[in-house]
């Protein structure tokens, strides 16, 4: 599925001085069909009641389906979102959460990307859906 090669570190070193740095996203682990990654729950990403921000979880989702994305189009092209939606079911208080996102279509230009964000005891705190338009990058364009 793949049509790039996986270099986790290399994807890593890109969010240098971007918001997923900022937030401490990482990703952790590519499969086959799925890429995983952590975010930390903590000051960074907690909302004044001291739980997980939305904005966070969707954060983390965006990044993961679009990581995806990257690596599952051709080399010249570059993934951007056109739609993300979330469903925030559980809320998270510390620790760290882990999303895993899976394709559901990936075609020549658009590709859809379901991901399932779970706390530490594996339960499920987010369901969001990533749809993301392939087009030309520009010269000069940070590439893993």
């Amino acid at each position: 599925m793949w049509k790039r090669p996986i270099d986790i570190d290399a994807l890593n070193d890109i969010t240098r001085d971007t918001l997923m740095q900022s937030l401490g996203i990482r990703i952790t682990r590519i499969t086959e069909d799925a890429v995983y990654g952590t975010l930390p729950v903590d000051e960074r990403t907690r909302q004044p009641f001291g739980l997980l921000h939305g904005g966070a979880s969707v954060a983390l989702a965006e990044t993961l389906g679009s990581a995806g994305a990257h690596l599952a189009s051709e080399p010249g092209y570059m993934a951007v979102g056109l739609e993300i939606n979330a469903n925030h079911l559980r809320p998270a208080r510390e620790g760290e959460v882990t999303g895993c996102a899976r394709p559901v279509h990936v075609g020549s230009r658009t590709q859809v990307w379901e991901i399932r964000i779970q706390d530490e005891q594996g339960r499920e705190i987010c369901i969001a859906r990533l749809t993301t338009l392939l087009t030309e990058a520009p010269a000069g364009h940070r590439s893993a």
